[in-house]
């Protein structure tokens, strides 16, 4: 299977790209160079948009069709700012890709960068990525100092640099706008669309936005061919995805995949090794904990937008937590509701008030208090705050609350006729207590 994000290829030969000369002698860089030397910036942005590479950050937005909506002929200075604000529960892709080759991320941005006519680059990390911010900043001086930033990129004329600015651990900044707010030195806040960021994004100037998995994409999109990768999955979503995968799998981590060539069953029970023995699978968040959830009948779904959507869930950022019929999911669904509570920035009433009182009233279920009414309560409040806000967050947060109210409705009933809902027992009861 081809591999797009070389990481993977050489932390299975048991050493990273943290180097630029380990990433130059395996191939890194030599997309930049075609790009400088043989290509017209409308004629790299063509490369993007026909590979049909969608943004792997949650939206799933073709990436090149993104780009496009930059201005040619825009007075203003152009900016390209990468998300590294992975705070998506059950996400982990982007931390390793820093990690393992953070020079591959560096040269997706430079070539970005020249198909839009930038100079200009952000990385936006997540504030908790300290080893990572750490590594990203040393490879951004490696590659300054051997040319690939700054100013006569690759003697082509092309001028580009980037900086690094680390968040402060808000999930909201995860956001396009709320990140660009914090970038500003601004609270981390949505702000009102349209103008959308291609239009006035950082500084009130045209600015893309896409995340680590999607701008370590282009330079091998570059080197192999826009035909290449659209051939790569279904029309609809070519190319490969990173799926995090943790919960009840024997295997937790990170594994690439060909979409639409993979099942849920086979990433969970192939890759991850699947669940303990004697265990069933009881639910799936496929793309983190922001998506609709599954349950054990969506097993065979193949893992691609289209088949996802079809079954009622997202794709999404690839966050993929399983779990086995030892959990409880009125206490899991709750837990949600806790983070989606504590995370809102509290701008928009909907979301402020509405996160509230979902896990208040799902805390009264848990505890024993609750009543029947309260699952007819929690669908009036959904109707309340879908639609009625600035960003994604809040529908973020109904999404898993009402899937798993509706897919698994007996057991929120059984917890309030039960008197509260069951404790899950733990993955690994036989591990001392210290190592769980």
């Amino acid at each position: 299977m081809p591999i797009l994000n070389s990481v993977y290829r050489h932390r299975e030969a048991g050493h990273v790209l943290t180097d630029v000369a380990a990433y130059r002698e395996a191939g890194g860089f030599d997309a930049l160079h075609t790009a400088l030397g043989d290509m017209e910036p409308d004629d790299l942005l063509y490369v993007f948009h026909r590979s049909g590479l969608r943004g792997r950050g949650g939206a799933g937005f073709p990436m090149g069709r993104k780009a496009s909506f930059l201005p040619k002929d825009a007075k203003l200075a152009k900016y390209v700012v990468c998300n590294a604000d992975e705070s998506e529960p059950g996400t982990f892709k982007d931390r390793e890709i820093i990690q393992m080759n953070p020079f591959q991320l560096i040269e997706g941005i430079v070539l970005a960068g020249y198909a839009i006519g930038a100079e200009r680059g952000y990385i936006y990390i997540r504030g908790e990525y300290e080893f990572q911010a750490r590594i990203l900043q040393a490879a951004i001086a490696a590659a300054r100092d051997a040319g690939f930033l700054g100013t006569d990129i690759a003697r082509s004329g092309f001028t580009f640099d980037i900086t690094l600015y680390r968040g402060a651990g808000a999930y909201i900044c995860g956001e396009e706008t709320g990140l660009l707010e914090s970038l500003e030195g601004k609270r981390g806040q949505p702000r009102l669309k349209p103008p959308f960021p291609a239009v006035a994004g950082l500084y009130s100037s045209p600015t893309l936005i896409n995340n680590v998995e999607t701008l370590s994409a282009l330079p091998p999109i570059v080197t192999r061919g826009a035909d290449w990768y659209a051939a790569l999955g279904p029309e609809k979503s070519p190319g490969s995805k990173i799926f995090s995968v943790s919960g009840h799998v024997t295997r937790p981590g990170n594994y690439e995949i060909i979409l639409g060539q993979t099942t849920l069953r086979e990433l969970i029970f192939e890759h991850a090794g699947g669940v303990r023995d004697g265990r069933r699978v009881k639910a799936i968040w496929v793309g983190g904990s922001s998506v609709p959830v599954l349950g054990e009948q969506h097993l065979d779904t193949p893992l691609d937008y289209e088949s996802l959507n079809a079954v009622g869930t997202f794709l999404g950022s690839g966050g993929c937590i399983v779990m086995d019929d030892s959990g409880c999911i009125v206490r899991s669904t709750l837990r949600l509701a806790s983070f989606y509570k504590h995370e809102s920035c509290g701008k928009c009433t909907p979301c402020r008030e509405g996160t509230t009182w979902m896990e208040r009233i799902l805390q009264r279920i848990v505890d024993g208090e609750g009543r029947m009414e309260d699952l007819q309560l929690l669908e009036s409040i959904f109707g309340r705050i879908s639609g009625k806000v600035l960003c994604a967050l809040a529908e973020g947060a109904v999404a898993p609350i009402s899937s798993a109210i509706k897919l698994f409705r007996e057991d929120f009933v059984a917890a309030i006729e039960q008197g509260g809902a069951l404790r899950p027992e733990p993955m690994w009861p036989e591990a001392p207590a210290e190592a769980r």
